[in-house]
């Protein structure tokens, strides 16, 4: 029963996670019940069932950030009173106070328990390739539009297609790191299949993903090799990947007319003039109208001048925990995000290798995606935060303490 519950978290906390990627697909789009909710309840009944027969021990360290965490949470309540958009404050707060706490712990929890973290790799290697190719056949069949608005076309299945890349970003350095440790023909099953998400990853539009994934694919097996005692193959893992990945994009692009066709290349291509400097824009106004004590959950919008338009977040988690916290939310959010960051960093090495390297792939691609894009409401930012955060944790049975206890009485 222990072993289920393990297992049944880490796959519904895989699906929640992704599932706005997973509804890409028109029959989960179209399930009678949202996909999101179900996870979510699969997901708690899961976290219930494990704490009842195992106890988690942290690192102070965790505790610390664990703390922060809660006083982030309870400093956007406060700031939601003068908030100059009541209504989008109390979506934010739903998102990010009610939600957010819970998908912290299934990360948590499902990253230090083994057979959890173990279900929750599984279930992303099929997610990310069974994305890909939903995403394929949707846009060789006109099934499926990139983004845009919800019900605009009620044809065709609306893709997130940042989450898409997402999905598919965190599968392609988890298989990044099983070519690295598997031999003879498995190896050659990992990297066809590498090769496959590296050209998957293509065609969401999602360029911070696509970059999550180069990075993740070129740094996750070098770690994996460096907590090894493998610094030689690390770098060649280095200098293989990227000239890989090179290789790979100079193919594609030998033939423009299909590059236009890949949605992300197209975005590259397209926006690297435009994109940077409207961020500018965005972030240049953030940074002054955030003060001390911010604008409130949702107040950027308005204060932009763009009315209320949840679209024009300062797309940045940094800068947006500023503008909605002023600088007591700023400083909360470096205690909670690169303090949790830091604590994973100094845990790489007490953990297994390969424990530490499946987080860091799971992890970095959110971690990239936040610098450049969604908002602190997004709930794959807080599960990615208790991945990083089980590093320094451990789970035990519960009666091994009772036994322990009782022996100490004896005594």
């Amino acid at each position: 029963m222990e072993a289920l519950a393990a297992a049944g978290l880490g796959l519904a906390a895989a699906v929640l996670h992704f599932a706005g990627a997973l509804k890409a697909a028109g029959f989960l789009h179209a399930l009678p019940l949202d996909l999101t909710l179900l996870a979510l309840a699969a997901t708690l009944a899961g976290l219930l069932l494990l704490l009842a027969a195992r106890e988690p021990l942290a690192t102070p360290g965790v505790g610390l950030v664990l703390a922060a965490a809660a006083a982030l949470w309870l400093w956007w309540v406060l700031a939601a009173a003068w908030s100059p958009w009541p209504e989008e404050a109390r979506k934010r707060l739903l998102d990010m106070v009610l939600l957010g706490p819970v998908m912290l712990a299934a990360g948590l929890l499902a990253g230090a328990e083994e057979r959890a973290r173990r279900a929750f790799v599984a279930a992303t290697l099929f997610i990310g390739p069974f994305v890909g190719l939903v995403i394929a056949h949707g846009l060789a069949t006109d099934s499926i539009v990139l983004g845009g608005e919800i019900g605009r076309d009620p044809g065709r299945v609306r893709v997130a297609y940042q989450i898409a890349g997402l999905a598919i970003a965190c599968a392609g350095g988890l298989v990044a790191l099983r070519v690295v440790a598997a031999r003879g023909w498995a190896r050659l099953f990992w990297l066809g299949l590498l090769l496959g998400l590296g050209v998957a990853v293509l065609l969401p539009g999602g360029r911070a993903a696509f970059l999550g994934m180069l990075a993740t694919v070129a740094l996750g097996p070098a770690l994996l090799l460096l907590l090894l005692r493998r610094p030689g193959r690390a770098l060649l893992w280095l200098g293989l990947a990227l000239g890989g990945g090179a290789g790979l994009l100079a193919l594609v692009l030998l033939d423009p007319g299909r590059a236009e066709n890949l949605a992300t290349l197209e975005r590259l291509l397209r926006g690297m003039g435009d994109a940077p400097s409207a961020r500018d824009q965005i972030w240049g106004a953030a940074w002054r109208l955030g003060g001390w004590a911010g604008l409130g959950p949702g107040g950027f919008p308005p204060a932009l001048g763009a009315g209320q338009d949840r679209g024009f977040h300062p797309h940045n988690h940094a800068i947006e925990a500023m503008v909605e916290g002023g600088a007591l939310g700023l400083l909360l959010w470096l205690l909670v995000f690169p303090g949790g960051a830091l604590l994973a960093v100094a845990r790489a090495r007490r953990v297994a290798p390969g424990r530490a390297a499946d987080i860091f792939a799971l992890c970095l691609p959110v971690a990239i995606s936040v610098m450049v894009s969604t908002d602190l409401g997004n709930r794959m930012v807080w599960l990615a935060l208790g991945l990083a955060l089980s590093l320094g944790v451990e789970m035990r049975p519960r009666q091994a303490r009772a036994a322990g206890q009782a022996a100490a009485r004896h005594v």
